[in-house]
């Protein structure tokens, strides 16, 4: 029942979970989950309210205790909430480096905020940033510290739809960049094909099923392989499809 650092023999392993079980008094939220996530590999969660992703991820990130089973992590974890929890008071350099030391935050800062297209920002504050703005912040706030895991918690679900498109493709290129291994909670079947190169249904507390993702079907979504994958997923998530 503990969450510890990764031996050397798993190099490529960001994560991986064993037996984990998580308990709300006499509920049990996650019983006997297994997961393995890969340096470089994107993973989207999809699932029902209610069956347990939120508790995953937060498990995961070592904000919430667990009941039974293991969590080896291979190296730092970072987490992109929905909210993107930027502090207003403090200018957008020091929202990024938040835990790291002025001499070295100001340029770790300034690259990251390069990558993330708001490197002319670095004075700035939080509430003159859009939505997405905000977003991107947070993102390079995640990434700045070079995580081993990135978590992200529904984060573009708050965005228009073409912000959404846009910060897509930046976590598409910040992943290939960065190559953390990537757990995506979403509730969003298209957003898990784009981004995921496998994606898990959660149900009643365990993984029911994995799909992969080719290439093909991820970059358009118009694609055959797209559209048939789609169908079985909101099938199984018990989303009645259009006549």
């Amino acid at each position: 029942m503990a969450i510890t650092s990764a031996s050397a023999e798993h190099n490529d392993q960001a994560v991986g979970v064993r037996g984990l079980r998580r308990r709300y008094g006499e509920r049990t939220v996650i019983n006997g989950l297994d997961l393995h996530i890969a340096r470089g590999e994107f993973v989207a969660l999809l699932g029902e309210s209610g069956c347990g992703k939120t508790t995953l991820l937060r498990a995961l990130a070592g904000l919430d205790r667990i009941d039974g089973g293991s969590i080896e992590v291979a190296g730092k974890v970072a987490v992109v909430f929905q909210e993107h929890r930027l502090i207003p008071w403090d200018c957008l350099w020091r929202n990024v480096t938040l835990g790291i030391e002025d001499a070295a935050g100001k340029p770790l800062a300034k690259a990251a905020l390069e990558e993330v297209g708001l490197g002319d920002r670095l004075d700035d504050w939080p509430r003159n940033l859009s939505g997405g703005q905000a977003q991107r912040v947070a993102l390079a706030r995640a990434l700045v510290r070079e995580p081993r895991l990135l978590l992200l918690d529904e984060p573009f679900a708050a965005l228009d739809a073409l912000t959404r498109i846009r910060m897509h493709t930046l976590v598409r290129q910040l992943v290939a960049r960065h190559r953390p291994g990537v757990l995506l909670v979403t509730h969003d079947v298209d957003e898990a094909i784009a981004l995921a190169d496998r994606i898990l249904v959660m149900r009643a507390g365990a993984i029911a099923s994995t799909y992969t993702v080719s290439h093909d079907a991820g970059a358009n979504r118009l694609h055959a392989e797209a559209q048939a994958l789609r169908e079985r997923l909101l099938t199984e998530l018990g989303v009645p499809l259009a006549a």
